[in-house]
């Protein structure tokens, strides 16, 4: 853990507080999966399955690939259908793909290597918002959430 500013004491503190968060009760929670995410989208738009904005306000599951993140440990990430290489803040919005998710976590927590495959939990939130700190303009998100690897 050396040159990365986090002790090895508060990286196993933070994991084990993760293992015991909702996010390690997530079968009990309601599973969206990023194919049931819209139920229409073509050149005019997308449009949110119904299934989708009925659970915006609750507590859900979902399972994806973390992206490449800005630091080591941060308070969101993003979540996408398909592991990344590439920092979805380094490129043009050609080359996002559309099926992502913005994870807001419930603390700074060290986030794992890009590509590995995650279980988030937390509270959807579907509508068009920019974040006030970063800019970042989100469809649909998940507040309070943890994650563990999947």
């Amino acid at each position: 853990m050396r040159g990365c500013g986090l002790s090895r004491r508060k990286v196993l503190t933070v994991l084990a507080t993760l293992s015991a968060s909702s996010v390690a009760r997530a079968d009990d929670l309601e599973f969206i999966s990023f194919g049931g995410l819209y139920k229409s989208f073509g050149v005019l738009g997308y449009e949110f399955a119904d299934r989708v904005r009925a659970l915006s306000g609750k507590r859900v599951s979902m399972a994806g690939y973390m992206a490449p993140p800005l630091t080591a440990e941060s308070t969101f990430f993003v979540l996408t259908r398909e592991p990344l290489a590439i920092c979805p803040f380094c490129q043009s919005d050609a080359d996002w793909p559309v099926d992502i998710l913005v994870v807001y976590l419930e603390q700074a927590t060290p986030l794992v290597t890009a590509g590995a495959k995650v279980v988030v939990a937390g509270e959807l939130e579907v509508g068009s918002l920019a974040d006030p700190e970063t800019g970042f303009v989100s469809q649909i998100r998940l507040r309070h959430a943890a994650y563990r690897r999947a």
